[in-house]
């Protein structure tokens, strides 16, 4: 049976059973993110929550392999009948933040913190990893459990596990986070691009430096500078679908270093974020074409660094339709969907640009605080642990049902 056509009476008696499963190992995610949440690692260095992760899931009798894409787990649920391949992904980094939640459990690391919910990533995808096992004999094709480090820092861990054949054979990935706007629980889809891409550019204007009070004898990289900076707003307003919308900030510019001298340089950087692979493009010649142009106008010559970074996550449609049935059943009510409206980066991209995927938002908010991701003083409630972990269980059991 393809994972087009599911296995109706599976289906129907397969929530109470995830949701006793998850409610089972609940206390022990609790702990298992505690200890993470007081031991916090940042990019690649995480190799105390790598072994946790490791020993856990080796206590369960699956297959584990360590050090993918530096120091990353990979594990995989063999399913007792043949079929496709499921990624559940969780990220397992923290951030160079100075916690200041005050918590019995509070960092113990010096300028890091779980300020995003890594640790609440990492204790769901165990708990999955746990129910999953418990109902191996009856899913129709494998899980693959991917923990990732290094999602929060640019050179990115999900492109290094690639790399490493972490995606090989794959069929379908799962990605899944945190979300503080909504009550702890509440589960939320997006349709089309849940996250946009992140580009990065360094605009270097080479002039001829002078005299101020001369300036018909030096050619002014400052001015021209602002010029394409001024021009580059009219990328947004005018080459881009304004239903599809983009960002183009400039967020750095240097040139000279006293009031009386023309400099030979001046430089500028910032960032692009789209919402389609469509506006990354126009983007890109866009703003090309302006610096290049503006160059070639005031006689100065123009080094351009345009780099693309993470890609945006693209969620598939059939995967949101079958999510939002699945999550219907599930909990007894439907998730939210909403349109993507994020310009935040996210490094499940690269899974959803080999695969048909789906990321999807927990709440995690604590009645009566107002919390926000990346903030010192972040502190989710932990009952969106089991939820999480409930939410990417059911959703792997109706791909491969």
């Amino acid at each position: 049976m393809s994972s087009d056509q599911p296995n109706v009476e599976l289906l129907n008696d397969i929530g109470p059973r995830i949701s006793e499963l998850v409610s089972d190992v609940e206390p022990r995610l609790i702990e298992i993110r505690r200890d993470l949440h007081a031991h916090p690692e940042l990019g690649f260095e995480t190799t105390r929550t790598a072994k946790i992760v490791a020993d856990e899931l080796t206590a369960l009798g699956l297959p584990v392999k360590t050090g993918v894409g530096r120091s990353g787990v990979v594990a995989e649920i063999a399913g007792q009948h043949p079929g496709p391949c499921v990624i559940i992904r969780a990220d397992m980094d923290a951030l160079p933040i100075e916690e200041a939640t005050g918590l019995p459990f509070a960092s113990t690391v010096e300028g890091s913190m779980h300020a995003c919910g890594h640790d609440l990533h990492t204790a769901s995808l165990l708990g999955a990893a746990k129910a999953l096992t418990a109902l191996r004999p009856r899913l129709r094709g494998n899980v693959r459990l991917v923990f990732q480090p290094a999602e929060e820092i640019a050179d990115s861990g999900a492109a290094a596990m690639i790399q490493d054949g972490a995606a090989e054979g794959a069929d379908f990935a799962i990605g899944f986070h945190n979300m503080p706007d909504l009550p702890a629980g509440r589960v939320q889809l997006t349709r089309g691009a849940s996250t946009a891409s992140s580009d990065e550019f360094q605009v270097i204007v080479r002039g001829v430096s002078g005299h101020a009070a001369r300036p018909h004898l030096a050619e002014d990289p400052i001015v021209a500078a602002a010029y394409m900076i001024a021009q580059l707003q009219t990328v947004i307003s005018r080459q881009v679908d304004p239903s599809n919308s983009a960002v183009l900030t400039v967020g750095s510019i240097h040139g000279g270093r006293t009031q009386n001298i023309i400099p030979d340089a001046c430089i500028f950087e910032g960032t692009v974020r789209c919402r389609s692979p469509e506006a990354r493009d126009i983007v890109e010649g866009s703003f090309r074409r302006i610096c290049n142009g503006a160059a070639q106008a005031m006689n100065v010559a123009v080094d351009i660094d345009y780099v693309r970074g993470v890609p945006g996550v693209m969620n598939d449609e059939g995967l949101v339709t079958r999510a939002t049935e699945a999550f219907t059943h599930q909990f007894g009510e439907a998730p939210l969907i909403e349109v993507g409206r994020d310009f935040g980066g996210e490094d499940f991209a690269y899974f959803s640009e080999r695969m048909p995927a789906i990321h999807i938002n927990i709440g995690s908010s604590q009645p009566g605080r107002a919390d926000r991701l990346h903030n010192s003083d972040y502190q989710p409630d932990e009952a969106c642990i089991a939820r999480s972990a409930e939410v990417i269980t059911r959703m792997a059991v109706e791909l491969l049902s």
